[in-house]
Parts: structure tokens; C-alpha cells; sequence
């Protein structure tokens, strides 16, 4: 006995399709009268619809239908399109390159979003909004290196890097004082919603707290 596997096949130019698709464009193709032709393309082209329902969300649904029904014919169908037959050196041309911007980030633990808060403060005058923002870079700068390294680290190094990534422009005072490393971690840890009080229980607690203070 011999078992038919789909490994022995011949593969399927488009297998979203499946091979019962190839079968019935294999079968236009000796199809004498071009009636017939037409008439079955239309028949497999509504089958092919139903099969790929996600593509009525693309503009002109039924242009892309007719272009994969080609594709399965191997280009090689004479029927009367809709639409005009495709070439296969359309479907053989490479897509064009998607630029991509390659910023190239010093201390890249500060992310891309710190750099250019600190290219905003470097080009304000001297002021206090400039000195507003400079401590709250310095801030996120610290909850940033803390995302990233959980170990300790100096005030003194999130204002030297500052000044690094600044080229020498921002110089902090050194007397500010950030948050202490224990306090950004507190902040950043994800909080359970049991230890907050928004359980079942949680509530119940606080149901009853409240009516035992009422009376």
C-alpha cells in the first residue's frame, strides 16, 4: 500500500491556499472553452475569498485575490481579468530598504529620550527653567541607571555623566541631592495588589474598619 504524503508532493507556490486550490487552477488551465474558463476563475476566486476572509481588510481585496490567483497559475492562465495580468518580474524585485535611524548613544542605559532632554536643556538661556531641568534630568537619569543596574549608585556619577553626554555644558550644583537609591527602587518595584488592600479581603477590611469607626 501506498501512502500519498504531502512530502512527496509538489510543493504548493501558495500554501495559505492549500492544495485543493492548485487543483482546481490545474484544472482551469485544461479547460478548452474560455467561457468556462472565466466562469470557473470567478468560482475560484469567490473560494479564495472565503478562505482568506482577513483580506477584505485590504484596499482593493479583490485585485489582490485575482494577483494570487495568477501567482498559483504560474502566471500561465488565459482567462479575461478584471484587473491586468501581472507580470512575474513584479513579484521578483526586492523591496526597497526601510530606513532606519542608527543614533548612537553614549551610555545607551539612559536611552535615547534622556539624550534629548539634555540637547533641550543645553540650548536654553541660563535660568531657573533651565535649572528646573537639569535636576529632573538628573532624577530620571538615576531611575534609568537603577532600571538597568540595581547596585547602588553615587550622586556624583549620574552629574558626571551628565556632563559627558551634555559635551561639558551641564554642570550640576553639586549640592543637589536625588533620591536615595532604596527610594527609586521602592518606586520601580511592581506593587501586589493583595498588599495595597485590593483583594477581597482587602476590601472587607476596609468595610469594616470604616463601620467600626462610624459608630
Amino acid at each position: 500500500m501506498t501512502y500519498d504524503y504531502n512530502s512527496s508532493r509538489k510543493k504548493l507556490i501558495l500554501p495559505e491556499y492549500g492544495r485543493n486550490i492548485q487543483k482546481m487552477v490545474n484544472h482551469i488551465k485544461t479547460i478548452e472553452d474560455r467561457d468556462e474558463r472565466n466562469k470557473a476563475a470567478r468560482t475560484v476566486i469567490g473560494v479564495m475569498g472565503n478562505l482568506n476572509p482577513h483580506l477584505r481588510d485590504v484596499s482593493d481585496f479583490k485585485h489582490k485575490l485575482w494577483d494570487h490567483l495568477a501567482i498559483i497559475a504560474d502566471f500561465d492562465l488565459d482567462i479575461d481579468s478584471p484587473y491586468p495580468w501581472p507580470e512575474p518580474e513584479s513579484f521578483q524585485n526586492k523591496p526597497n530598504n526601510v530606513p532606519y535611524h542608527q543614533h548612537r548613544i553614549a551610555k545607551k542605559h539612559y536611552g535615547r529620550s534622556i539624550v534629548l532632554m539634555i540637547e533641550k536643556a543645553v540650548a536654553l538661556e541660563p535660568g531657573e527653567e533651565k535649572e528646573d531641568l537639569v535636576k529632573m534630568i538628573a532624577y530620571h537619569m538615576k531611575k534609568s541607571y537603577l532600571t538597568w543596574n540595581r547596585e547602588a549608585v553615587s550622586d556624583e556619577e549620574i552629574f558626571a555623566d551628565m556632563k559627558t553626554l551634555s559635551g561639558g555644558v551641564l554642570v550640576v550644583n553639586p549640592d543637589l541631592k536625588l533620591p536615595e537609591t532604596r527610594e527609586i527602587l521602592a518606586k520601580n518595584r511592581p506593587v501586589n495588589p493583595k498588599q495595597k488592600g485590593g483583594g477581597k479581603k482587602g476590601k472587607h477590611k476596609q468595610q469594616y474598619q470604616q463601620h467600626q469607626h462610624k459608630q
